[in-house]
């Protein structure tokens, strides 16, 4: 490496030029960052009036050695991109505003521009000093060739680029001193000769990426999607044009950046429910370590085509399927990221052929009512998380039931709290849905009610809240109202409390604090008046008490039972003690050759995975060195395992188990999940025809969250 100190002037002066790579990110310093250089541009400017030695250090400069060729040195930025791009843009800034006020002096700016933003000998992009990554070229082109047009751009949503530029051309105006004139001409100098860098420059074999993740100290901290491309980058090489052209941009401009990183865990997570999102990065690193070039092409390719799924998830309007897209509208109205990971499993099954749009959208559709189910009941979002990141390990190629079955079949089983319609009308009649879970799914529930009702006539519900139609504070005549229902020994307000915050006593209405407290006469014309079904429903009694409040929850219930599928009643859905006798049985009866995972065995007996990994390593039993996690890696705390102690993985090599040789995982071909394993204990599961006979009786569900004519 050649390790010195340098500044702008010594780095763009002469024929080289700095090159940022594909693999970096694009230019993203903001309003803040951009506000700090300056604010330390002009201290240093003050202080070098007296002072012309004084320098403000700006940090490293990584580099790497490129093409020497007789026109000139390209250099590739490894780090420091952020930092010479923003300084190379207010370098045209001050250039064009001494082009504008000093017009006495044209050679202030033409050699400005000639030095050190642009080679007037070269040609196309070969002649600027800096060349940005491709996002960001055809803006600082701009900045470059038309400094004066990018500042006049009336861009709703102008490049960084393009706004940095703007806000320098700005704060130089107001430098600018009709009895000073020198004050421009003292800061470009300090720009020129007083920021120094430690200039790093790699050469020949150094592993300039390891430099790079090192030292990343920039103002920008690098994302774990950044650390990934990069990566996959630089093991590109030459490849990486084309591959960033075609695959790594579009996908890059298609996401945030947010959703970018989140589609690599996502990715990754689907096969480990337990890597973090800090852990994304080493996660590709060792996926990849033993990879061919043409292999990390794949990988971006795959990528890529994943982040079409995301961006439909994020936007369902771009779905074509009808049934997929309403229940894709439904989840993203949910607003939860927790069903993002395993609908993303779901479409990337559709689109390799491996499932239909149907059994997609059953299987989404069975996601939308273990939420909405588990809200009605009280349960919330109490573990959704980890359920529905292990419920991705389910949607396999070998398993032995379609999409929508396993999905339904996984959050039907065990203490997954998936409410039947017992519970659900239990707790519609007596329980205070408005004082449990989040206020936005509270009112979604009410306005997919509603829908239901007018399923051919959009309407608006953004403006709506949720009314309280006996109210939440009593009144005279509120109170004579329920002093009439009140039973022997009933006091009203304890009448009024088991009423009020249940589901029959709730609607939606745009008119919350003109209704307030008012008498039921007066509401009902308001009401009557609403464009919404449910609210004529109430306008249409007479009176508002105990029995109209438990008719309207009877028919809430029966409506939403019929609208959200049940759990599948023939999982076991126990709540009491764990059957450790068919734990042990279910892992003895793992024959060799063949292997089961916690998650198989949690389902089969309706507990957690966890409490059966824990029985596992204090209880020894035989064959329990069979059982790994769900994505066939071997446990760590694999020493209980085997009686004699030997190497876990070694042993199940010989007893026939195939590990793959990249990913180091046993074969999921060999796996024995919970269906397999009732049959080995003589317990087979239910036949499909009884399933589907349960989930679609006549007369009442059409379909995936369709309501049959009766209602």
């Amino acid at each position: 490496m050649d390790v010195q100190e340098t500044t702008i002037r010594q780095l763009l002066e002469g024929s080289k030029q700095y090159v940022v790579p594909l693999y970096q990110r694009p230019f993203g310093w903001g309003a803040r960052q951009r506000t700090r250089l300056w604010q330390d541009v002009l201290t240093l400017a003050a202080l070098r009036r007296t002072n012309p030695a004084a320098t403000h250090f700006m940090g490293s400069l990584v580099l790497a050695s490129g093409r020497v060729g007789p026109t000139g040195v390209e250099f590739f930025v490894v780090d420091g991109q952020q930092r010479l791009t923003t300084l190379s843009i207010l370098l045209c800034a001050i250039r064009d505003h001494l082009g504008a006020h000093r017009a006495d002096d044209p050679m202030l700016a033409a050699s400005l521009h000639d030095q050190y933003i642009a080679d007037r000998y070269k040609s196309g992009d070969a002649r600027l000093k800096l060349l940005p990554t491709r996002a960001d070229r055809e803006s600082f082109r701009s900045v470059v060739d038309d400094g004066l047009g990018a500042s006049s751009d009336t861009a709703a949503a102008p490049s960084e680029v393009t706004a940095t530029y703007r806000d320098f051309r700005s704060a130089l105006d107001d430098l600018e001193d009709g009895v000073d004139r020198q004050r421009v001409e003292h800061l470009r100098d300090a720009v020129l000769g007083g920021l120094a860098f430690v200039s790093i420059t790699a050469k020949g074999d150094d592993d300039v990426y390891r430099i790079f993740e090192s030292i990343n100290t920039t103002g920008l901290q690098l994302t774990q999607a950044d650390l990934v491309r990069n990566h996959l980058f630089m093991r590109l090489g030459s490849r990486g044009e084309t591959v960033y052209t075609s695959w790594w941009l579009p996908m890059q401009e298609r996401l945030s950046a947010e959703d970018l990183e989140l589609l690599f865990w996502l990715d990754a997570v689907a096969d480990s429910p337990s890597l973090k999102q800090s852990e994304i990065h080493p996660a590709v690193q060792s996926r990849l370590a033993e990879r061919s070039d043409a292999e990390v092409v794949d990988e971006v390719v795959r990528l890529a085509r994943l982040s079409e799924l995301l961006a439909v998830i994020r936007q369902p309007s771009l779905e074509s399927d009808v049934a997929v897209r309403e229940r894709l509208e439904h989840l993203a109205e949910w607003g939860s990221t927790t069903t993002v990971p395993i609908t993303l499993r779901l479409l990337a099954r559709r689109a390799a052929g491996r499932t239909t749009s149907n059994e997609t959208a059953g299987a989404l559709a069975a996601i939308e009512s273990f939420l909405v189910r588990r809200t009605i009941t009280g349960r919330g979002g109490e573990g959704v998380n980890r359920t529905l990141l292990q419920a991705c390990g389910e949607l396999r190629d070998d398993a032995a039931t379609s999409d929508d079955r396993a999905v339904l079949d996984y959050l039907s089983a065990g203490r997954k709290h998936f409410a039947d319609d017992a519970a659900v009308t239990e707790a519609v009649l007596n329980a205070p849905y408005y004082l449990r879970g989040r206020r936005p799914h509270q009112k979604l529930v009410l306005a997919w009610v509603e829908e239901s009702l007018r399923p051919k006539e959009p309407i608006d519900l953004s403006a709506t809240t949720i009314e309280h139609v006996l109210p939440q504070r009593l009144t005279p005549a509120w109170r004579q109202v329920l002093e009439a229902d009140a039973g022997p020994g009933e006091s009203v307000e304890a009448l009024h409390d088991g009423l009020v915050h249940t589901l029959g006593n709730l609607t939606l209405t745009g008119y919350n604090a003109e209704l307030g407290n008012r008498p039921f006469a007066e509401k009902r014309v308001e009401l009557q008046a609403s464009g919404l079904q449910l609210n004529h429903r109430i306008a249409a009694e007479p009176e508002w008490g105990r029995a109209e409040i438990r008719a309207r929850g009877t028919w809430l219930a029966r409506r939403i039972c019929a609208l959200w599928l049940p759990p599948n009643p023939e999982q076991p859905a126990r709540v009491g003690a764990v059957r450790w006798d068919v734990v042990h049985r279910a892992v003895a009866a793992v024959p060799p050759g063949s292997w089961t995972s916690y998650g198989d065995l949690a389902a089969l007996v309706g507990t957690h995975p966890m409490p059966i990994g824990q029985h596992l390593a204090t209880t020894p039993m035989p064959n329990a060195h069979r059982v790994l996690h769900a994505q066939g890696s071997i446990p760590p705390a694999s020493r209980w395992s085997t009686a004699d102690g030997r190497d876990v993985r070694t042993v199940l090599v010989e007893e026939g188990i195939v590990f793959g040789t990249v990913s180091g995982r046993a074969s999921q071909s060999q796996r024995l999940d919970a269906v397999a394993l009732s049959r080995r204990l003589a317990t087979p599961p239910p036949p499909l025809q009884a399933w589907r006979a349960r989930m679609e009786p006549p007369g009442r569900c059409a379909g995936p969250g369709a309501v049959g004519d009766e209602l």
